[in-house]
C-alpha cells in the first residue's frame, strides 16, 4: 500500500529507474535514492541511499528521466545534463565511461524535455526536433541502423515532435498533429503497429490524429484527447488493464 515518503509537501516530478528514484521539487532542486552502484544517483560516489539526497545545490533542474541505471535531466535554462552508468554510451558524453555525478552535454541551451529506455535516450529541442544516444541494438533510437550513438544524434529532418517516451527498447513519440509513431523492439507487439516485426526507424502507428500522451516501458499505455486509454505489448501479468493476459500488437 502507498506510503507517504516523509512529511515534505514540495515535490514536483519524480522518475524511476531499476532500483532508484530521482526527484525534482518546487524549488527547482534535485534529489535522488537507491542503488546507486554505477554512480546512478548522481552524488559523486557508489554509496546506496535509503531516503532521498539532494544532488549538489543547484535549483536550476526543470526535467528529469531514468533509465535502468542513467538519467537525464535538462535544466531552466536549456542545457542537458546526464549520469549513470554508459556502457552503450546512454550519457552522450562522446564516450563509454560512466559518471557519478552531473556532466553538461555539449554547450547547446535549447533541450527541452528527455525520456530514457533501459540503455537508449530520446529528446525533443525546442525547435521540436528528435534526437537520440545510447543503445541501438534493436534500432530503438530510430536511424534506420543498429549502430550504437554515444553523442546527440537528430531522428530524421522533421521539427513536429511534441513527446517521447522510452520503452525498455523501443520508442513511442506522438507529433504535435496527434499521430503516434513507435519504432525499436516489437517482438511481442510493443510498438503497436499490428505485427511483431522490430522496425529502426518512426513507423505510424495506425493512422488517427487525436493522440495526447503515451507512457512506455514493456508495454505501452497512451492517452487520447477524448480521455480514453488504449494499451498495446506484453499483457502476461495484464499490464494493460483490459482484463486479459493476451498480448496486443495494436491498441
Amino acid at each position: 500500500s502507498p506510503v507517504q515518503i516523509g512529511l515534505l509537501t514540495n515535490w514536483k516530478k519524480v522518475s524511476v529507474g531499476l532500483y532508484f528514484t530521482t526527484f525534482i521539487k518546487t524549488d527547482g532542486s534535485s534529489w535522488s535514492s537507491g542503488l546507486n552502484d554505477v554512480g546512478q544517483l548522481g552524488q559523486g560516489d557508489t554509496t546506496n541511499r535509503s531516503s532521498p539526497v539532494q544532488i549538489g545545490n543547484l535549483t536550476n533542474w526543470k526535467t528529469i528521466s531514468t533509465g535502468d541505471s542513467h538519467t537525464c535531466a535538462v535544466k531552466t535554462d536549456g542545457t542537458l545534463w546526464t549520469w549513470g552508468v554508459n556502457t552503450y554510451g546512454q550519457l552522450g558524453t562522446e564516450d563509454v565511461t560512466s559518471r557519478s555525478s552531473p556532466v553538461q552535454i555539449g554547450n547547446l541551451t535549447n533541450w527541452k524535455t528527455a525520456s530514457n529506455g533501459q540503455e537508449h535516450s530520446l529528446l525533443i529541442k525546442t525547435d521540436t526536433s528528435i534526437w537520440g544516444f545510447g543503445r541501438n541494438n534493436y534500432g530503438q533510437l530510430g536511424l534506420s541502423d543498429t549502430t550504437d550513438k554515444s553523442s546527440p544524434v537528430q531522428i530524421g529532418a522533421l521539427t513536429n515532435w511534441k513527446q517521447v517516451d522510452c520503452g525498455q527498447n523501443n520508442t513511442l513519440a506522438i507529433k504535435i498533429d496527434g499521430t503516434l509513431w513507435g519504432w525499436g523492439y516489437n517482438t511481442y507487439g510493443e510498438l503497436g503497429i499490428g505485427n511483431t516485426t522490430s522496425i529502426s526507424s518512426p513507423v505510424q502507428v495506425g493512422t488517427l490524429t487525436n493522440w495526447k500522451f503515451v507512457s512506455s516501458g514493456s508495454s505501452t499505455l497512451a492517452l487520447k484527447t477524448n480521455g480514453t486509454l488504449w494499451g498495446f505489448g506484453p499483457n502476461y501479468y495484464g499490464e494493460l488493464g483490459n482484463g486479459g493476459t493476451n498480448d496486443l500488437s495494436s491498441p
